[in-house]
């Protein structure tokens, strides 16, 4: 459901006000976009530096919505179901600083600050992206950097280079791929990349070379999943695309969309085909590790089992967020010469950090965030609302299945993009679909779309 709180009157006296209010409210989108292309390019702002850029630029875009909202007439705050799985997951962090509670209230401190910057981005989200028009221009940039982020991803892996942006050598090592230092990471960035200009190519918002144009990005950013060598990203990305074909077909069953379908999927087993696929089929023939560095599976069942046995320890409030590389090893069972700060399933580490308690508020927001999505699914290759709630969805949805196998939830780059997406997926219907509109131009429009 949505709310606000106060809706101002538009008059002579407030018209100004108003129109000013809603470009502060476009730059404040804007740079929340900006700060969704920086972090993965900043190696998904892992470093300490990129935390900081991520967790002030998100401060400072709400501080900027706060001096606008005091100029304002009237304070105007729109409402959805994950705030208040949000606000009691904020409340369980505080909880754990508390003396005697948290393993390592630094770390745990740190988690809380940074989930404080995930939070203010899906308010902001939910506050400024209000017209189609910003629907347009955010999936228009995103399809632009996700085909250039895949391209620059395989060139560099034809190089066999083994330095981020052919300049830095990884610490710790790693399986490179993109600006990522482990290979897994970069196939959940493309996970909820790739459904951006899949749903569109198959919406009747696309005409013509646009349609092909999409359909060919979406292609090429899968299939680059496949190249990756992510065995987690091969099988989330194969659900996502078989989600989207029950939606496909239960809209539009005709010859078009099955012939597009084909296309798309003719041109991503083409392009693994032409690229790499020896290493994708004994990719997929082993469970055993490559020339890369990575952690065996083997080893990660059993940091899985030790996860649990952390979770036993403290099964209500758990060990405190982030706390999960200080209190490991005292439960790891194996040796090896790897670095484990992770669980490798991000289901585990939450129990792990934050008990059931954590893990019951994480299963509200999820069904908070996706419930909302389902009923405006409904006709969306002509309705704007359902294509952005499909999109949302499917990227949620890949997320989520990989998180079986890795730590993309412990990427601040990804994370941000996963919480945007779960956002956008709970916002009630609140855009116009433009080619509707054209044909009653007699009804007049407000200026801003959501109703």
């Amino acid at each position: 459901m949505s709310a606000a709180l106060a809706l101002p009157e538009l008059n002579e006296t407030t018209v100004q006000p108003q129109a000013a209010r809603f470009t502060l409210n476009e730059a404040i989108l804007y740079g929340i976009a900006a700060l969704l292309l920086f972090c993965p390019l900043a190696f998904g702002a892992v470093e300490p530096w990129a935390v900081f850029t991520l967790q002030a630029a998100s401060a400072i875009l709400f501080i900027v919505w706060l001096v606008g909202q005091m100029r304002a007439p009237q304070i105007t705050v729109l409402w959805t179901p994950i705030f208040p799985p949000m606000l009691a997951f904020l409340a369980l962090i505080c909880i754990q600083l508390l003396p005697g509670i948290s393993a390592y209230r630094h770390a745990t401190y740190s988690g809380l600050l940074l989930y404080l910057a995930y939070g203010l981005a899906c308010f902001l989200i939910t506050q400024t992206l209000t017209r189609t028009t910003h629907v347009r221009r955010l999936a228009t940039a995103l399809v632009i950097y996700g085909t250039w982020m895949s391209l620059f991803a395989v060139l560099q892996s034809l190089s066999s280079t083994t330095k981020l942006y052919w300049l830095r050598t990884p610490r710790f090592g790693g399986w490179i791929y993109g600006p990522y230092v482990n290979h897994n990471h970069y196939a959940g960035l493309m996970e909820m990349l790739a459904p951006v200009p899949l749903v569109f190519a198959f919406s009747r918002y696309a005409r013509g070379r646009e349609r092909w144009a999409a359909a060919s990005a979406a292609a090429f950013m899968g299939a680059t999943i496949f190249l990756s060598g992510s065995r987690g990203g091969m099988v989330a990305f194969a659900l996502q695309v078989a989600v989207f074909l029950w939606f496909l077909f239960r809209e539009r069953t005709g010859s078009r969309g099955a012939f597009l379908m084909a296309t798309f999927l003719v041109i991503s087993l083409a392009s693994i085909a032409w690229i790499g696929g020896s290493e994708v089929t004994a990719r997929l023939s082993t469970i055993s590790t490559n020339k890369h560095s990575e952690i065996a599976n083997d080893i990660r069942l059993k940091i899985n089992r030790d996860t649990l046995h952390m979770f036993a320890r403290r099964p209500i409030l758990g060990w405190g967020l982030g706390t999960f590389e200080t209190i490991y090893p005292q439960f790891r069972s194996f040796y090896t010469n790897f670095l484990v700060d992770k669980a490798h399933n991000d289901y585990a580490q939450l129990l792990a950090e934050t008990g059931l308690l954590g893990f019951a508020l994480m299963i509200w927001f999820l069904v908070s965030a996706m419930r909302p999505a389902v009923p405006k699914i409904h006709n969306w290759p002509s309705d704007i609302n359902g294509a952005v709630a499909l999109v949302a969805l499917i990227g949620i949805s890949g997320i989520l299945v990989h998180s079986f196998v890795d730590f993309n939830l412990e990427i601040p780059a990804n994370a941000l993009l996963f919480y945007i997406l779960c956002a956008v997926a709970a916002m009630d219907p609140r855009f116009r679909n433009p080619r509707r509109d054209r044909k009653s131009k007699d009804r007049p429009a407000p200026d801003d779309l959501f109703v």
